[in-house]
């Protein structure tokens, strides 16, 4: 069958799939976790991760394996060497990419679970909303074809421009992407959260169209250099790994100035509601307690895991959210997920619970901007929020948090 007439009828299934299902799903996995009350410190330090979850470099028949690349926080990923220019990018909760240059070809006998992304990158469909500022910071905003975001939902300011000068478009949100348009506008590269996981059909059908889908774990990474730290990922699909690591050094440079904040002892909560009335937390090994850790505070939740695997957010009633950060000194709101909430009044509409929480009662309740969930190239500044609102500093110095009334 002619190549282009498969990608065609390819189209027309995910299409028909689109219209009788919702391929979307916006729920957290989770599972109902126990909260352990004794007392566990979150590392904060700069010191080196360990390498308890470093993978060692794949053999593959035809290419001969030169060197690693040199990672500092990040554990959730490995990006391996070979001559000629190969790449294999290993990311550890998910998949191994193989980065073929331009004018070479993948060995024979590639092993059938490595994806294959050729050389130049270019055309990406970006549905990995929060990747863009990392794109931004490596001036590759140019390779960047398709949005998964309207113009009116980007905060990067490039991106926005980019699609208002019909650079980069809108090809329909990551659960219901524009298949027609992505394939017409010759996509090289599909980038998706982990929210993908949760419409594999959709990423079926994009793969059946012959465009590799990158899915990005960064979130799932315990300090939030380490999240930062996967610029290095794209630095190395891009031929920009110089560029990468010169960006992520600065930023640890900023890391390394907040360190020795003193710690206030005050508890601080962060969360959102969920549609089904659930209250979603960050597990206490995830980098936003680290955040919170630097900034001089301590993360309510000393010892939350997810029972279900190594995602970053928990679910739990609203019930089990209350038997412990009740007494939290400071609440902060997730806008990012949830942005209808910005007032007392909306928390307490969710919840007539909150009206008992100490937090409410000292008026200690910020919440988030929406703009922070793209700001993945900013690790620093909302560590010195959080640093501002643990020892009543000047809020108007603040970038993300704003104070309900």
């Amino acid at each position: 069958m002619n190549k282009w007439i498969k990608r065609k009828l390819c189209i027309g299934v995910a299409i028909a799939m689109t219209i009788t299902s919702i391929a979307g799903c916006n729920s957290v996995k989770s599972g109902k976790n126990s909260v352990d009350s004794a007392a566990q410190k979150t590392e904060t330090s700069s010191e080196k991760s360990d390498d308890s979850k470093k993978a060692e470099a794949p053999q593959i028949d035809g290419l001969t394996y030169e060197s690693a690349m040199n990672l500092t926080y990040a554990q959730e990923f490995d990006v391996f060497y070979y001559k000629d220019g190969y790449k294999l990018i290993d990311v550890h909760e998910g998949r191994q990419y193989l980065i073929v240059p331009e004018g070479k070809e993948a060995p024979k006998g590639l092993d059938s679970d490595i994806v294959v992304i050729n050389q130049p990158v270019q055309n990406i469909y970006m549905a990995a909303t929060a990747i863009m500022s990392l794109f931004d910071a490596l001036d590759a905003i140019d390779t960047v074809k398709f949005s998964g975001l309207e113009a009116s939902g980007w905060y990067v300011e490039s991106a926005k421009k980019a699609m208002e000068s019909g650079a980069m478009t809108f090809a329909g949100k990551y659960s219901e992407p524009d298949y027609e348009k992505i394939v017409d506008g010759d996509c090289k590269l599909a980038v998706e959260s982990t929210m993908i996981l949760h419409s594999p059909k959709v990423q079926e059908m994009i793969e059946d169209l012959d465009i590799p889908v990158f899915v990005d774990y960064s979130s799932y990474e315990s300090h939030p250099l380490g999240r930062t730290e996967w610029i290095k990922v794209y630095g190395a699909m891009l031929n920009k790994e110089k560029e990468a690591e010169a960006f992520f050094d600065d930023q640890a440079k900023v890391i390394e100035e907040l360190k020795d904040f003193k710690n206030t002892e005050k508890t601080v909560a962060y969360f959102y509601i969920n549609t089904d009335g659930s209250v979603v937390v960050r597990k206490s090994d995830d980098y936003i307690p680290t955040m919170i850790e630097i900034a001089g505070g301590r993360y309510v939740f000393k010892d939350l895991k997810n029972s279900e695997g190594n995602a970053p957010s928990v679910k739990l009633t609203m019930e089990e959210f209350y038997a412990t950060a009740v007494d939290a000194d400071y609440l902060i709101y997730n806008g990012t997920i949830d942005g209808q909430v910005s007032s007392l009044g909306d928390l307490e509409a969710k919840s007539n619970l909150f009206a008992e929480f100490k937090a409410v009662k000292d008026g200690n309740v910020w919440y988030t901007g929406k703009n922070l969930y793209q700001a993945t190239d900013t690790v620093g500044e909302l560590i010195s929020d959080i640093h501002l609102m643990l020892t009543d500093g000047d809020a108007s110095q603040m970038t993300f948090l704003e104070k309900m009334k």
